[in-house]
C-alpha cells in the first residue's frame, strides 16, 4: 500500500507540473502530438472532434480520439478488436503483419452514424465501421473485396456514397446506400490521371492519401506527394462535380508536414490536420491555419507551418494518450485501458489481471524464437521530446529458457529482462541497433524482484535511448550499451514500450508485472 500512495503522489505530481505549465503557455505548439498517430483523419460533431489514426498491426487497432479544442486529445474507442484471426495477425507460423495490418483510415459522420473505414493488404479487403455511440460502441463490421489504397469515404449531398482511392492516378468507385458493398453495376471512374502533377515531374512517392470534403459546393481532394530530392508536400484539387474536371495546385511545402485535410472550428476558423516523419518516434500531427483566398484553401503562414497555434496550450499526452497504470482494476472497468495495444492478436488465454492482484501476468504457451515474434507483447507509444517508461518485474514463476522485461519495440529493437537458463537468472540486455539482436550485458541476479527502466530521447531526431535495472526500485545503474533508434519501413511505425514474456525452453511459466509508469518531458517540443 505504501508503494502505491507514493507511486500515485509522484504521478500526481507529474500531471500537476504538466497543468502549471499549460497556464504559464497559453498558447499550443506544433506538434500538437508529439508521438506516432499517422494518417489522421479528423471530424467535428457539434463542437467535439473525433479523429482516427493508423496503428496497423496493433491489436485493438484504428483507435478513436475526442478532444474539444484540437489539441489536447484522449483516445475513447477502436474501431475493431481483431481485424482478422490470420495467421500474419496472430503472429503463428512463422508469419508477421508488421508494416501491414489496417492503414490509413477515414472517418465520417452521416445521419447520426459514425463510419470509421480503412484497408488491409493483410485481409485483401475494404473494411467499414460503424456505431451510433463513438465512444461506448458497439461496433459494427463490413467488409469487402478489394483493399482500396488510401480511400477517402464521402457522402454527397444526393444520397449516393463513394470512395476516391489510389496512387498517382486517382480513382472514384460508388458504394451502394447502405454502405456494404460496392454499388452492383457500377464502374471505377479515373477522376484525375496524374494527381501529383502539381508537385512537378519528378516524383519519387505518387500522390496518395485522399481526403475529400465538399464546402460550399465544391469539392476538394487533399493528397501526400513527394518529389524527388525534396520532401512531402500536400496537393490540392478542387472541382464542381465528384467526377470532374479537377484542377490542382501546390498546397503546402514546408518541414514535409503533408497529408491529412481540413477541418473547421465553430468560430468559423480553418485548419488543416497533417503529420511529419519525426523519426523513430513516428509520424507526429501539427495543425496549419488555413485562410481562404478565391476559393482555395491557403495554408499555413506565409507558406511555413508556425511553431505556435492560437489555441489553447497543450496540456501533455498523459493520460489521454499514454499513461501509467498500476493493474489494478475497480469492478466495472475494462482490464486494460486504451493506451494499451498488443503487438499483434493477443493470446487471451494467455494473460491475466485476476490470478493476482495488482500483476499484469504473461504466461507463456508456446516456444518462440526472438522477440519480434513472441505472441502478447503489451505496448503503449513513446513521446518525446524525452519520456522514460518503467516497470517491476517478479521472475519467481518464469521457467528454464524463459525471458521476460521491457523492451522498446521496432526492428531495431531494445530489451532489458532476465533470461532464466537452469536453475540461474540473468539480468541481460539486448541491442539490435543494426538490425540483428546482440546481447552487450549479462548480470547475474539473485532475487525475485527487479526493475527496469528505458530513457528514449528524440528531441532533434537524436533517437536514442538508454536503459537501466534496479534492485530496490530507487538506485539505477545503467545496463548494457546505448540503442540507436531508427525507423524502419519493414514495421513502419514509432517505438513503443513493450511488456514481454516469452519461452525459448519449456511452457507454462509465468512473469508478474507490477507496475508501468511512464513519464515525460512536457517543457518544449523542437
Amino acid at each position: 500500500m505504501k508503494k502505491y500512495i507514493i507511486r500515485s503522489i509522484t504521478f500526481a505530481a507529474i500531471l500537476f507540473v504538466g497543468f502549471l505549465h499549460g497556464q504559464e503557455n497559453q498558447t499550443a505548439k506544433n506538434p500538437v502530438i508529439f508521438a506516432d498517430v499517422p494518417d489522421m483523419s479528423m471530424i467535428r460533431v457539434g463542437n467535439t472532434y473525433y479523429m482516427s489514426s493508423t496503428t496497423m498491426h496493433m491489436s485493438p487497432g484504428v483507435p478513436i480520439m475526442k478532444s474539444n479544442d484540437l489539441v489536447n486529445w484522449k483516445l475513447v474507442s477502436y474501431a475493431y478488436d481483431t481485424l482478422i484471426a490470420n495467421d500474419a495477425m496472430n503472429l503463428t507460423n512463422g508469419k508477421s503483419a508488421y508494416g501491414r495490418g489496417s492503414w490509413a483510415s477515414c472517418i465520417r459522420y452521416h445521419k447520426g452514424t459514425f463510419y470509421v473505414s480503412t484497408f488491409a493488404q493483410t485481409s485483401g479487403k475494404t473494411h467499414i465501421y460503424t456505431t451510433k455511440n463513438i465512444e461506448k460502441g458497439p461496433w459494427k463490421e463490413v467488409s469487402f473485396a478489394p483493399a482500396y489504397h488510401d480511400h477517402s469515404l464521402f457522402f454527397d449531398d444526393d444520397g449516393r456514397v463513394y470512395l476516391i482511392y489510389g496512387v498517382g492516378k486517382l480513382k472514384l468507385v460508388e458504394l451502394n446506400e447502405d454502405v456494404t458493398k460496392v454499388k452492383p453495376g457500377t464502374t471505377e471512374q479515373i477522376i484525375i490521371e496524374n494527381a501529383s502533377a502539381p508537385a512537378g515531374t519528378n516524383i519519387n512517392l505518387q500522390a496518395e492519401g485522399s481526403q475529400l470534403f465538399k464546402i460550399n459546393g465544391k469539392y476538394y481532394l487533399f493528397n501526400i506527394t513527394w518529389p524527388r530530392g525534396g520532401m512531402r508536400t500536400v496537393v490540392i484539387h478542387r472541382a464542381d462535380k465528384i467526377t470532374g474536371p479537377w484542377e490542382g495546385k501546390l498546397g503546402l511545402q514546408d518541414l514535409g508536414v503533408a497529408q491529412g485535410g481540413l477541418i473547421n472550428m465553430p468560430n468559423g476558423n480553418w485548419y488543416a490536420y497533417l503529420f511529419r516523419d519525426y523519426g523513430a518516434v513516428g509520424r507526429i500531427p501539427y495543425l496549419v491555419p488555413v485562410k481562404w483566398e478565391d476559393g482555395w484553401p491557403v495554408l499555413g503562414t506565409n507558406g511555413k507551418v508556425p511553431e505556435t497555434l492560437d489555441l489553447p496550450a497543450g496540456k501533455g499526452l498523459i493520460p489521454g494518450i499514454v499513461a501509467p497504470d498500476e493493474f489494478t482494476r475497480k469492478k466495472g472497468r475494462p482490464a486494460l485501458p486504451l493506451v494499451w495495444q498488443w503487438n499483434h492478436n493477443p493470446d487471451n488465454n494467455l494473460w491475466s489481471l485476476k490470478e493476482r492482484k495488482g500483476f499484469l501476468r504473461l504466461k507463456t504457451g508456446r516456444l518462440d524464437t526472438s522477440f519480434l515474434f513472441a505472441r502478447n507483447s503489451l505496448t503503449q507509444r513513446t513521446i518525446g521530446p524525452l519520456c522514460t517508461g518503467s516497470t517491476s518485474l517478479d521472475v519467481s514463476s518464469m521457467k528454464d529458457g524463459d525471458f521476460a522485461g521491457l523492451g522498446l519495440l521496432q526492428k531495431n529493437y531494445g530489451l532489458a529482462g532476465v533470461r532464466i537458463n537452469g536453475n540461474s537468472r540473468t539480468i541481460v540486455m539486448i541491442n539490435a541497433s543494426t538490425g540483428k539482436g546482440e546481447e552487450v550485458a549479462a548480470i547475474p541476479l539473485t532475487q525475485n524482484i527487479v526493475f527496469f527502466k528505458a530513457e528514449c530521447n528524440f528531441t532533434n531526431k537524436k533517437d536514442t535511448a538508454n536503459f537501466f535495472y534496479s534492485l530496490d526500485g530507487n538506485n539505477w545503474t545503467a545496463l548494457g550499451t546505448p540503442l540507436k533508434m531508427a525507423y524502419t519501413i519493414p514495421q513502419f511505425m514509432g517505438y513503443r514500450f513493450a511488456l514481454f514474456n516469452y519461452a525459448t525452453k519449456n511452457t507454462g511459466g509465468f512473469a508478474d508485472f507490477d507496475y508501468f509508469h511512464i513519464n515525460a518531458n512536457i517543457s518544449g517540443q523542437k
